[in-house]
């Protein structure tokens, strides 16, 4: 049976910065492989930072922290993706981290999984976004509900409020996943955000039989006074909410949470207790009734753009083909 040395991070983004935050990134990647972790999760969107802005302003006051969000947002592939998977292959780590996607003219809230050995092995956007996000991030499409074999087992990823959708998960599960990276944004909402997030990653433990690690950002006093002077918002929508954690597939949280300050939870998972769990209760197996309940997934990637290649005769193009054959017959 296989052990992987995993780590849930909670960290700070560098505030604006989309190059601050992925050498932050990239400078705490190559702190944990030397301390021989092989798994990572980082939080929702970390680079450059979760769009708290959009919780706390008016749509029609959006415009100047929108634009500035979208520029400094991250395009794949690019410069900073590849320092990411190049810090990923030097630390022979997988990493699932957040980052806002810059698309054209839209942003999305995408996550990203590298392998062990650099390459970028999923790239998903976030199904539906959340109440205030849908002024901020396009939608994603069903191409990444799936889990992803990699080199420490089957990843599935999901983004915050995505834990809320029985059937987005249910995905996953059925797809076998063995290791679930759960990213919430941190610093939000306050301290009832946190008690939700930990019904939700405990939860999805049970029922997958999975292993959770679950990562939330932190912002510091001055990232929230900041936030405050930019937006005119008060603390409390910008504050608590945070549950770094590592579950066990029994449910149990395995260490922590870290709920104040940086930090990361490491701890050893030993795929030995999915098996014991899935004894009990294998949601996509023994325990399943297919017969009875299913789900159906359009896992196509969506496209602006969809070209048409075979185009139908017109009826009087069918009529001169079926005269001129009848003629030849006669």
């Amino acid at each position: 049976m296989m052990k992987v040395k995993a780590a849930a991070v909670q960290i700070s983004p560098v505030l604006y910065s989309r190059q601050g935050t992925v050498e932050k990134v990239v400078k705490k990647i190559r702190e944990l492989g030397q301390q021989g972790v092989q798994f990572a999760t980082f939080p929702e969107t970390i680079i450059p930072y979760y769009p708290y802005f959009s919780y706390v302003l008016a749509p029609f006051a959006l415009a100047k922290e929108q634009l500035r969000l979208m520029e400094e947002s991250v395009t794949v592939p690019s410069a900073e993706t590849r320092a990411i998977g190049e810090a990923a292959k030097e630390a022979n780590m997988v990493v699932s981290i957040g980052v806002n996607e810059r698309d054209g003219g839209s942003i999305y809230n995408t996550q990203l999984l590298f392998d062990a050995d650099g390459t970028l092995i999923q790239r998903r956007r976030k199904i539906t976004p959340t109440y205030h996000e849908r002024m901020i991030w396009g939608q994603g499409d069903g191409s990444g509900l799936r889990a992803v074999d990699s080199a420490v087992g089957r990843i599935g990823q999901l983004a915050c409020w995505e834990h809320y959708l029985p059937l987005a998960r249910y995905a996953l599960i059925a797809d076998g996943e063995q290791i679930h990276s759960a990213m919430y944004p941190g610093s939000f909402a306050g301290p009832l955000f946190a008690e939700q997030t930990e019904i939700n990653v405990r939860q999805h433990a049970l029922e997958s039989g999975s292993f959770v690690v679950c990562a939330t950002a932190w912002l510091n006093a001055d990232q929230q006074a900041q936030i405050m002077k930019d937006t005119g918002c008060a603390i409390g929508p910008i504050s608590g909410g945070n549950f770094t954690a590592i579950v066990s597939p029994d449910g149990s949280i395995m260490d922590g949470p870290i709920q104040a300050g940086e930090g990361e939870i490491i701890a050893d998972l030993d795929f030995a207790q999915i098996d014991a769990r899935k004894r009990l209760m294998d949601a996509r197996g023994h325990y399943s009734r297919p017969e009875l309940l299913s789900l159906l997934i359009d896992r196509t990637p969506t496209s602006p753009i969809h070209e048409w290649t075979e185009h139908p005769k017109s009826e009087a193009m069918c009529a001169a083909v079926d005269e001129e054959r009848t003629v030849a017959v006669l």
